[in-house]
This record gives C-alpha cells, structure tokens and sequence, in this order.
C-alpha cells in the first residue's frame, strides 16, 4: 500500500497518474495546501521541504521499515523501479527519459509556476515578471514541440514513460499560461493522446472537488507567505 500525501495541483496529478496507470493499491491523504497542512510536523517528518506530493511505500521491496519519499520527480522514479513500468532498463533509453523529467522539473515546473503566480495571484500587475516568465514558458512550449516532432510520440521516444507524465500536467494548465495549444501542433496531438488515457483521466480527477474556486486570503497567506520561521513552528498558523 502506498500512502499518498496530495492536493490536486500540476505536481500533485504526476503522482496521481503514476499510481493509476501502475495500478498500485494507495490510500488518499489530503494536504490541504491552503490550510497550511503542509507546516504540520508528521508532515514535515515526510517531506522535509513542506511541499506535496510525497508519499510513504508500506510494503517496500527489501521487507524493512516503511518508506518515504519526497519530491514528485523522486516519487516518479520510485514508483517506477519499484514496478519496473515506465522507466526503460536500456541505458540509452532510460537516460533520454530522466533528462526528460529533469527538464520539467528544473524548467517548465518552476517556469510556469512563476507565470501563472504572476498572471493569476500577484497582488499586483508586475509587467516585467508577466513578459519575462511569459516569454520563459512560450520558449519552453518550443523546446518541446520540437522534440516531439522529432520522436513522432511521447517526449523521450516511443514509449509512454514517466517524462510524459511529469510535463503533461502543467502542459494541462495551458490556458492559465495564455498558451494557445494550436500554435505547438505536436504538443496539441500528444496531449489529447495523453488526456485520452482513461488511467490520466482518473489521476486528473482524484479529489477534483478540493479545489478551490476563489484563494482567500488566509489561503494566500499559506501559499505565499513561507519563510524558514515557517518550518521552524512545525505548523503554519494564519492569522
């Protein structure tokens, strides 16, 4: 059994694919982000870093202790040694795929977290930040692109692996990122070959009725206003 410590958000839908397109067994255990559950001390005893996803292996594969494990890149490649599903074993292969995977988590992931915390939830309109990561995400969509036409696929090859589902969910916030799909035809044909799956429909829709419409500013204040004092308290308390 795996504990899943989630919230549905772009880096909480990998792991939510993940475990549906492996079909591993897991056990649902929301972090509400805007709650500021994310500072609780069991918690931070999982993930260190006070972000979600992680997740803790109950049964792994040495028999021992159980296992945790933070960071949605490390969880991938966890999840995927552990089942040996989505991750090649030829060398080649497997490092076309993890540099894949880093490229969304050093590149896109930060690059358009940045784009949509201007465009949709600064206090106020900072136009040098909103061209900056805008143009940031626009050269991004072109790197990939590109690759996938080179492949004709998936991002690292023929194969479906867990490069795919690591960029798929912020390629899933387009439109928040005022990114028109129309205008990167390779990626458009590999996310609806991706949004068609029915594994990534469940991901996508796993706890879907925890989002909030409206961020309050209790929520802002959880999100936005962490500082190393905030780790320090072990539990984030909004005033």
């Amino acid at each position: 059994m795996i504990d899943l410590h989630y919230w549905p958000t772009p880096n909480g839908w990998k792991i939510s694919i993940m475990l549906e397109e492996c079909g591993l067994p897991y056990r649902l255990l929301p972090v509400n982000i805007g709650k500021g559950e994310q500072f609780a001390p069991a918690f931070l005893a999982i993930s260190p870093n006070n972000r979600m996803p992680a997740i803790v292996d109950q049964d792994p594969a040495d028999g021992g202790a159980p296992i945790p494990v933070f960071e949605s890149g490390a969880i991938l490649i966890y999840l995927a040694e552990k089942t040996g599903l989505f991750l090649p074993s030829d060398m080649r292969d497997r490092s076309q795929v993890l540099q894949w995977l880093m490229w969304q988590m050093g590149g896109l992931g930060p690059m358009a977290g940045q784009n949509g915390h201007f465009l949709l939830y600064a206090p106020e309109k900072v136009p040098y930040a909103i061209e900056r990561y805008g143009k940031e995400v626009n050269r991004l969509y072109g790197v990939l692109n590109t690759q996938l036409g080179r492949t004709g696929a998936f991002v690292a090859g023929p194969e479906y692996s867990i490069a795919d589902m690591a960029i798929f969910p912020w390629i899933r916030t387009h439109e928040a990122q005022k990114v028109s799909l129309a205008d990167f035809p390779h990626i458009e044909r590999w996310y609806n070959t991706l949004f068609a799956r029915p594994a990534v429909k469940r991901g996508l829709e796993l706890a879907k009725e925890l989002r909030a419409g409206t961020l309050t500013e209790e929520a802002r204040k959880a999100l936005f206003g962490q500082t190393a004092q905030s780790v320090r308290d072990g539990v984030h308390k909004l005033t």
